[in-house]
């Protein structure tokens, strides 16, 4: 049978089956999509394909998901660190955005976390920042996935001056990406202490309306709570509880100070968390109770938040931080095992995003987003178990391929949708400009 791509590698971890992997595995790519998983000694004989990639020491497994990013804050990446949320936001971030942020930032800083998502196997993120038509535009030159979040919040800015606006130039924008084929959208309301009750109200009934998720940050410090308190007389899962947002379409990054009755209701409601690991360590904000959340049912998948406050969008060190994290957090060493984590950092944020049925995991029909990560280097040897080697020796130096729909993004290390010497120019352009 003719076929568009066959991909032989050593090991295909396909993530569903759970706990599975795959010696000298094939995976058979057709119009996009996954036509078939078989060992390749069965895969040579059985299909002709019109191109082939041979790869005997790597493993194959599924393009990993960040669901929480701020892409195009990668232009401020470092710009303040070692801060607080709070005085890190007002007295930092907030006013730089304020100078800053126009359609050319957003599209220039989208264009650089693409380049290095990509690099560190990344096929697909959820966006949350202003001029969210500009972040499309710099997702469709990299040839990437993308949930891009319609951003609310109580705020002046650059792109919108009240809540209202920022929902209208949120629903305009949906309907001009409604069937693109890679990238979907999403509400942002930017957290509970940014955005009032009755933009809320709107953004629950829209959602539901559209049939699209809800992103917003929730419980990420204890300063969020103690506001929510003294203005509201409520915690902000309450509040949020009241105006009818708790449902199976939220999806709540952070999620750091929780309390037992608050996982087993949000576990109830079937919302999904995203877990920040590394951005929480850095902003002191606390520790997600991740193995309370998996054990309650809730559905957690893996998210970087930007760059500004990890410093990086690297997928695999948020595997490997998170699995560690759960452990100490818990005292318990088989929490976080690795099977788990890599399925919080595909098929578990392909769930939250309402993608879960297109992306996130090898099986037949889903979309081809694959990536290849090798494992013929001094630091990989030997290798006894690959997904516990993926998630605690693996790093994001290892990936050498990408494909996103069957297309390749990234060959033997080399990005071919983008122009690496162009995105440090641009960089370093608008790092003199915003720090001279």
């Amino acid at each position: 049978m003719d076929v568009d791509l066959l991909i032989n590698a050593a090991w295909v971890i396909p993530v569903i089956p759970e706990q599975t992997a795959w010696q000298d595995y094939s995976v058979v790519v057709q119009d996009g999509r996954i036509l078939d998983t078989l060992p390749t000694a069965e895969a040579n004989k059985k299909y002709q394909p019109r191109q082939s990639q041979n790869l005997p020491d790597h493993i194959v497994t599924a393009g990993l998901v960040n669901t929480h990013t701020h892409a195009a804050m990668n232009l401020l990446r470092g710009y303040a660190d070692d801060l607080p949320l709070m005085t890190w936001l007002q007295e930092y971030i907030w006013p730089t955005e304020q100078k800053w942020v126009s359609n050319e930032f957003v599209h220039d800083g989208v264009l650089l976390a693409c380049a290095e998502m990509l690099r560190g196997g990344t096929t697909c993120f959820a966006d949350m920042y202003f001029f969210p038509e500009s972040t499309a535009r710099a997702v469709e030159q990299a040839g990437m996935r993308a949930s891009i979040g319609l951003i609310s919040i109580d705020f002046p800015s650059a792109y919108a001056q009240d809540a209202n606006e920022y929902i209208q130039k949120g629903l305009k924008l949906h309907d001009q990406l409604r069937g693109h084929p890679l990238i979907k959208t999403m509400f942002a309301p930017h957290g509970p202490y940014t955005v009032s009750d009755e933009p809320l109200t709107q953004i629950a009934t829209f959602a539901e309306e559209l049939d699209i998720p809800i992103h917003i940050h929730l419980h990420e410090t204890d300063d969020e709570i103690a506001q929510s308190q003294q203005q509201y007389k409520m915690r902000p899962i309450e509040r949020l509880e009241k105006l009818g947002l708790i449902t199976p379409r939220l999806v709540s990054a952070h999620m750091t100070h929780l309390t037992d009755d608050e996982i087993q209701r949000y576990a109830a409601a079937g919302a999904h968390v995203v877990h920040c690991p590394e951005s929480n360590l850095k902003l002191a904000s606390g520790f997600c109770p991740l193995q309370k959340l998996v054990k309650a049912g809730v559905n957690v998948a893996i998210g970087t938040d930007g760059v500004a406050s990890n410093n990086d969008l690297d997928m695999f060190g948020e595997m490997r931080t998170a699995a560690l994290l759960a452990k100490g957090v818990s005292l318990d060493a088989q929490a976080g095992d690795a099977p788990s984590i890599l399925k919080m950092a595909t098929l578990n944020g392909a769930k939250a995003l309402g993608l879960d049925e297109q992306i996130g995991s090898l099986e037949i029909n889903k979309s081809a987003d694959l990536i290849a990560i090798e494992i013929n280097n001094i630091e990989s040897q030997p290798m006894y178990e690959p997904i516990s080697h993926l998630v605690y020796s693996s790093n994001r130096q290892q990936v050498s391929d990408v494909w996103v729909a069957g297309r390749q993004l990234l060959k033997d290390r080399e990005l071919l949708t983008l122009d690496i010497n162009d995105l440090i120019s641009s960089a370093n352009q608008w790092r003199q400009k915003i720090k001279p």
